[in-house]
Order: C-alpha cells, then structure tokens, then sequence
C-alpha cells in the first residue's frame, strides 16, 4: 500500500499562558511511502518522527494537509478503519493475557462481515506466531517474557489483521544491544516476508540504515532529506545530515576556498574548480583519511585505538569542530607513535564541503 502524505501541518496549543502562539511540530510535510517498502523517519527528538507516524495511524488529525493509502483519502478516517497494525516502544501488551490472547485480542474485536470464527482467529494467531517465532509461548503470560520476546508478541499482534500499513514507534529503544541488534533483523525478515509497506521511527541512525529500503531525516519538523541510506551517507544535502549519520561521526572543520583551492587553516588540501571564494564547512568522513608522511592535512596525534581489522588514529586540529578527530585506516598501515604531529591525505569522495553560513552542499569535482 503506498503512503502519500501531502502538505501536511500539524500544530498543538502552546501550554504557555504568556506565549499564545501554537507549537507546530510538522510543516509542510510532503513524502510518499513506495507500496511494499521499510521507510525509516529519522532524526533527534522533537524533530516530529512520532507525530508524522501518529497522523498517518489516525491518532492526531493533521492541521492542515491530507493522507492517501494508495488513491483513498484517509484524512478523516478513524484510526480503527484504516488497517493499520501499530507497535509502541514500550510494547503496550495485557498484562494478565497470555500471549495467544494478546495476538487475539485485535481479532475479537472485529464486527459484521469481518468477524472471524474462532478456528479462524486460532489459525491467524498461530500464522502470526509463527512469523515472529513465538509458537512455543503462547501460553505465557508478559511478565514470563524477556523484552524481545514481549516485542515479537507485540509485533505478532499488530500482523495478526494482516495490515495495509505496519507502524513501528521506536520499537527497539527498551531492549540491550544485543537483543536490539536480533530483533531489528527479524522486523527486516518479516517485512520482507510479509511485504507489507512499513514506518520505523527511530533516533538511532544505525538501526535506519541497517534495515530500511529508504529513509527520511527529519529536524524540527521538516523534511532534511529522503534517499537509500548509502545514498544519503555518500552525498548528504547539508551539514546537519551528513552530522546525523555515520558512526563514528563526520570530523568537520573550519575551511575556507580562496582561487578555487581548499584550505584547512593554512594546509592546502585539494583544489576545487569552479567553487568561488568563501568561508567553508569540512566534513570528512573517519574512513577518508590516507597515512601520508607527507600529506596534506596536519594533525596532533593523541593516540591509536585498535579495532581489529582497523584502527582508528585520534588527534586533534585547532581548526576542528570535533573535539577528537578520529581517522579509520588499515591495520596494516604503521603509526609512529614517537611523533606529535600525523600527517594525511584525503579520499575527495570522503569529503564534504558546505557553505559557511547556509550550510548548504556545495559540490565540487577533483581532477
């Protein structure tokens, strides 16, 4: 089912008794969800990721704008009519249902020409089940399930209507690493089981690039920028995407173009033709750095930090944004840890330059 969201505004009444102004968490919000796909709402708190999910689930009517699944305007339909299937972040299961009732509670509930027959409920429920791999607990109560398990029957429950839309809140941020990392690999399985269109709102970058076809970056209520998540990583539209994502996280610093060369403090470091004269932001990405003796970019060196495969050489420039500069190379390369200064060269494509002020893209080519 394709999700269109078309100009959509959503505005709530300021709580100040002095400030009479509404609080407008989403403006203008345009985004069309491909049928089938795993789209990812991503961006800090407050950025309006959970009330975009919320008026396309029906639970906030929007300001202003509508929402289509598929060519049906659902603007003004009840949350219960749309065929949404929704999991919250803090699972939301009966605490005195066993599993097999929680999975069957949305099916009970079902009236005139689609209600079920209890043989059918049964078999839908054991389908569910045996999507998210639950079978053998369908006896146990919540309190009798570690958090992944609760979050499975909770998903098994939002699937077991089979949904036009499954929206997922934050579905991962009460579980351990390790359980994170399992469970955001079965939500990729079964939507791709299932194939049925699918919202995961997370602050968590790494779980969105993971696991969903597209994502969304979303800051104060605005659309950053939507793409493939290699897409967005490899050509981010301004600073603050190309901050977002990455871990570790872009190293950007002070530059400045003069004569159509890019300059870090007084290090040449490539020429960039056609860019004008300006004040600049520097992204470079932890894997664009070259060990050089001889290269172009000086750093402080502080230190290595081995990581197996590669290393990570910390150091420090006074032109920095960061406060430790963290450079990803081969193991392979040998670090003169005696010295106090490191010396590198850069990959172009690891670079990103934005202008001073907008913090715009600015593209540039490399001979």
């Amino acid at each position: 089912m394709k999700v269109t969201l078309q100009n959509l505004t959503k505005q709530f009444p300021s709580r100040s008794k002095k400030e009479k102004q509404p609080v407008t968490a989403l403006y203008d919000f345009t985004l069309e969800i491909p049928d089938g796909s795993l789209v990812g709402l991503l961006g800090p708190s407050g950025c309006g990721k959970s009330t975009t999910l919320n008026l396309i689930s029906g639970l906030l009517k929007p300001t202003s704008g509508n929402i289509f699944f598929g060519n049906e305007d659902v603007t003004n339909v009840p949350a219960e009519n749309r065929g949404i299937g929704l999991v919250f972040q803090n699972y939301a299961l009966y605490p005195h249902l066993t599993v097999l009732k929680n999975i069957l509670f949305p099916l009970e509930n079902l009236k005139g020409k689609d209600k079920l027959s209890k043989q059918e409920m049964l078999e839908k429920a054991s389908q569910a089940a045996k999507l998210v791999q639950i079978e053998s607990l369908m006896d146990r109560k919540p309190n009798e399930l570690s958090g992944g398990q609760q979050q499975r029957v909770a998903i098994a429950r939002a699937l077991v209507k089979m949904p036009r839309v499954l929206l997922l809140d934050e579905p991962l941020s009460n579980l351990d690493a390790r359980l994170r990392l399992a469970t955001r690999e079965e939500i990729k399985r079964i939507q791709q089981e299932t194939k049925i269109t699918t919202v995961f709102v997370t602050h968590d970058q790494d779980e969105a690039m993971s696991i969903c076809d597209f994502i969304v970056v979303m800051r104060e209520g605005k659309l950053e920028q939507v793409g493939k998540p290699q897409e967005i990583y490899d050509n981010p539209e301004n600073l603050f995407v190309a901050k977002f994502l990455g871990t570790p996280a872009i190293n950007v610093f002070d530059g400045i173009v003069k004569d159509e060369k890019l300059y870090i403090g007084s290090d040449f470091i490539f020429d960039v033709p056609g860019v004008v004269d300006t004040t600049v932001k520097v992204g470079i990405r932890p894997e664009g750095f070259i060990l050089s003796e001889n290269g172009h970019l000086s750093c402080n060196f502080c230190g290595v930090e081995v990581m197996g495969r590669d290393i990570s050489i910390i150091s420090t420039n006074e032109n920095s944004e960061n406060k430790k500069i963290r450079s990803i190379i081969s193991s392979e390369n040998k670090v003169d840890t005696s010295s106090s200064i490191v010396r590198f060269d850069l990959k172009p494509s690891k670079v990103f330059i934005f202008h001073g002020d907008t913090h715009k893209r600015i593209h540039f080519s490399v001979n």
